[in-house]
C-alpha cells in the first residue's frame, strides 16, 4: 500500500485542512499565512503536492480530505510496521517491550483489545 509520508511542516499544513474542511482555498491561504507564516505561492505548491499524492483534493476552489487524518495515521503505521518489522505486529510489540516495562493498566488495555478482536 502506498502512502505519501508527509514532512513535519506538511503535517502541520494538513492539520489545518483536517481541522477546517471543507474550506475555500482563499481561507486556506489565510490560515497558512497566520499559522505557518507562508506566502500564497507556498500554500498552493504544498497543497498541489498533497493533492497529487492522494491526501487532499482542491475542486472548484474548495479543499477537502480524500483520506481522514485517522486513515492517514493508520496507513503510515502499516508502512512503518512493514518496513521495520516485516509487517509483524507481535515483533513490533516485542521490540517495544524490550525497552519499556508496560504498566498493568496498559497490559489490561491490550488484553481487552485482543479479546474484542477475537470476537469479530
Amino acid at each position: 500500500m502506498f502512502v505519501y509520508i508527509m514532512t513535519e511542516t506538511e503535517q502541520e499544513f494538513a492539520q489545518i485542512i483536517w481541522d477546517n474542511e471543507p474550506l475555500g482555498s482563499g481561507q486556506l491561504v489565510k490560515f497558512a499565512s497566520e499559522k505557518l507564516n507562508w506566502k500564497k505561492s507556498t500554500t498552493y505548491t504544498v497543497l498541489r503536492k498533497l493533492c497529487e499524492n492522494g491526501i487532499f483534493r482542491n475542486e472548484d476552489a474548495v479543499v477537502s480530505a480524500v483520506i481522514s487524518q485517522e486513515e492517514y495515521v493508520r496507513r503510515k503505521g502499516e508502512v512503518y510496521l512493514e518496513e521495520h518489522y516485516n509487517g509483524s505486529l507481535p515483533k513490533f510489540v516485542a521490540a517495544f517491550m524490550n525497552k519499556k516495562k508496560l504498566k498493568r493498566s496498559e497490559i489490561e488495555e491490550l488484553a481487552k483489545m485482543i479479546e474484542a478482536y477475537k470476537k469479530e
